[in-house]
């Protein structure tokens, strides 16, 4: 009795149609495969991610490993592939508010001159989380370029490019 069933069941199987994939390449004009792209949907800034005991963006970064007249690119949502918000200066400072899941991408809050202003909205606490509204600017940036600094300026950031160590401003 087993072995007609085991056999009808071979048989039912091998009339079945190939499964499709939705993710499956798709052929060119020229007959060739071409990979799947997946592009990055705009994701915005979030706000007051540590609650209402903290500020909106809880801490502040420089950029570091760029040379002297090089920019690094501010993105739409944290992928390689997103589209260009901006860029920010070599050396400028910015508000970190966010960082994504994997940690390669940290979500800021700039002003075009580079400078922390208080202006942003994000110094102060924030009664919920939120996406970032304006008035400065915000995106993501990769976090291998961002240096995290903290003292007495705006956003836990040093008010001087020094830190505010008066001996290394003289030289």
């Amino acid at each position: 009795m087993r072995r007609p069933i085991l056999l009808l069941s071979l048989v039912l199987a091998s009339c079945g149609e190939p499964a499709t994939y939705a993710n499956r390449a798709v052929a060119d004009d020229n007959g060739a495969a071409a990979a799947d792209i997946v592009t990055a949907e705009p994701q915005p800034v979030r706000v007051g991610e540590l609650g209402p005991n903290f500020e909106a963006c809880s801490a502040a970064g420089t950029t570091r490993n760029l040379k002297a007249g090089e920019a690094l690119p501010v993105r739409v949502a944290p992928f390689d592939n997103a589209a260009q918000a901006g860029s920010v200066a070599a050396r400028a400072r910015f508000f970190i508010c966010t960082r994504s899941l994997d940690q390669k991408w940290f979500g800021i809050v700039f002003e075009e001159d580079g400078t922390l202003a208080e202006s942003c909205g994000v110094s102060e606490p924030v009664t919920r989380r939120s996406d970032y509204g304006g008035p400065c600017r915000s995106g993501w940036v990769q976090s291998a370029f961002v240096k995290v600094i903290a003292g007495d300026g705006p956003g836990g950031a040093p008010a001087s490019p020094d830190g505010g160590n008066p001996a290394a401003a003289g030289a």
